[in-house]
């Protein structure tokens, strides 16, 4: 006889079986009444939808200057490694790494990881890869601060509107954009689900 899976609760740690919930439930924890899991309709299939607007975002944003400033008849543009780069050329090396890491890097990393994991999923595939490969993703995720990169951009415009003509660029609205579609992913994307399918593929003997 197979036994329901184990799962402590986030909140006091009391652990107690997992139950079949019937679409849209939430299971709730009997001693402190925190949500230790739902079941959600198409959660991989929204979030696989957001994912892959995500991507298109990412390369638009990356791929068109993200603000122009005209002084004195000469425009300037730059994209986000562009302006890495000439961060690093100012002597501010650490920033524009921190730049170039959490604007592009680390989001491409999220971004592509999260494709891998959730493509192969959407059809009921479930490689051996895909459970390092979510660890990995949910590691790098704190650390992709598309939202934080955007807020110094707009900082920075704040500052300069009275020195030069600034105006925003493609890249600037496709990173708006993207931003919304990362939080929307997250929050659409259901991670119980996720793991159960993953744990199957785990137990599932090597050929």
């Amino acid at each position: 006889m197979k036994h329901a899976a184990l799962i402590a609760c986030h909140e006091c740690d009391l652990l107690q079986r997992e139950v079949a919930l019937p679409s849209g439930g939430k299971a709730m924890c009997p001693r402190c009444k925190a949500t230790l899991y739902t079941q959600s309709n198409n959660s991989i299939d929204r979030a696989l939808a957001l994912m892959l607007a995500a991507a298109v975002l990412f390369l638009i944003g990356n791929a068109f200057p993200v603000v122009s400033m005209e002084i004195q008849g000469q425009r300037t543009e730059a994209l986000v490694w562009q302006g890495a780069w000439r961060l690093h050329e100012e002597g501010e090396t650490l920033v524009g790494m921190l730049v170039l890491l959490t604007a592009l890097v680390f989001p491409l990393v999220h971004i592509a990881g999260m494709l891998a994991i959730l493509v192969p999923l959407r059809f009921g595939l479930t490689p051996r890869y895909l459970v390092p490969a979510y660890r990995t993703v949910e590691e790098v995720k704190p650390w992709s601060m598309v939202e934080v990169f955007m807020l110094g951009v707009l900082v920075s415009l704040v500052k300069l509107a009275h020195m030069a003509k600034v105006v925003p660029g493609i890249g600037m609205w496709a990173f708006f954009g993207l931003i919304i579609a990362l939080a929307w992913a997250s929050s659409t994307l259901n991670p119980h689900e996720v793991w159960s399918r993953l744990e199957v593929s785990e137990l599932e003997p090597a050929s």
